[in-house]
């Protein structure tokens, strides 16, 4: 059977960056899989591609061997609603053209407001983007909590950006699509606040997206927050820079290992290398190590 010609350039990115991998990650070529061998690396053009177009994009992203990007909405790229069919469709061809993948929008809608009009226009709002990410070929739309407000109970507003959520969630599972909760906001990326606000979503089209923020350790600790909300997590996470700060990134992909996680980690980068290329082979290889670390541990 004749490859597609994406499929051809994922293979010979693949193999281009076969001499860094560890033999635990072409997991492949051995007898038993090994759990975490389908993670996958992207990245948020959240700083470190801000200023790229989509040529850009792909030429960098496909010498780095980063395969996926979420791409942010108000970037140098000039992915938003306004975008035309004809220009949808430009866009879809020349990622369906490269090795790089559409992974989703980064949006920054959210289900917090008081008022219920602009909860129903954020609503709204958030389907257009699910069918902008449907039409260029992604996969899901990332968007936020993001708050509470001063004399609102918490317990409500965390139900309803839950109740937001479970429509939301219905609505892109239609189209094939997935919302996906960025762990984010004063007080409300506490995992016990995000594992509340999941309680009302009765459907996996709305899913979490781990976000590596320090209050994933407060209270019980990584593990015991993890746990709260592994049984919800979509195929995205996010990560900053996996060698810069205090972060415990090896537990964390410790404990994505251990539940064989088959989604993107994604790279939400938040310094300003001169040399944007080198620094992501850089994570890249660190993001390996660790997976290899991770994997023997089983």
């Amino acid at each position: 059977m004749l490859q597609s010609r994406k499929d051809f350039l994922k293979s010979l990115a693949a193999i281009t960056g076969t001499a860094f991998l560890p033999t635990a990650l072409t997991s492949s070529c051995s007898p038993k899989r090994i759990p975490g061998s389908d993670m996958k690396l992207g990245l948020v053009t959240y700083l470190w591609a801000k200023d790229w177009d989509i040529p850009a994009i792909i030429k960098n992203c496909t010498e780095a061997n980063i395969l996926g990007v979420e791409l942010r909405v108000e970037h140098a790229h000039n992915v938003h609603l306004g975008l035309t069919a004809e220009e949808r469709r430009k866009v879809k061809e020349q990622f369906d053209a490269s090795a790089v993948e559409i992974v989703g929008m980064g949006t920054n809608e959210q289900y917090d407001w008081p008022d219920p009009d602009r909860l129903k226009e954020a609503i709204e709002t958030t389907k257009q983007w699910l069918h902008l990410s449907k039409d260029i070929g992604g996969s899901g739309v990332k968007v936020k909590p993001n708050r509470f407000h001063e004399g609102i109970p918490q317990e409500k507003t965390l139900e309803q950006i839950g109740r937001a959520l479970d429509e939301l969630g219905k609505y892109a599972l239609e189209l094939g699509q997935q919302i996906r909760l960025e762990v984010h906001g004063r007080g409300t990326q506490e995992l016990p606040n995000i594992k509340t606000i999941m309680d009302y979503v009765g459907n996996n089209g709305s899913t979490v997206c781990w976000n590596s923020n320090d209050e994933d350790l407060i209270g019980q600790g990584l593990e015991y927050n993890f746990n709260l909300v592994k049984d919800r997590f979509g195929d995205i996470c996010h990560v900053r820079e996996l060698n810069i700060g205090d972060y415990p990134y090896q537990q964390l992909m410790d404990l994505f290992v251990s539940i064989d996680y088959k989604g993107w980690i994604l790279l939400e980068c938040r310094t300003d290398p001169a040399d944007k290329v080198a620094a992501l082979k850089e994570q890249r290889q660190v993001w390996e190590k660790m997976i290899a670390s991770a994997q023997e541990k089983l």
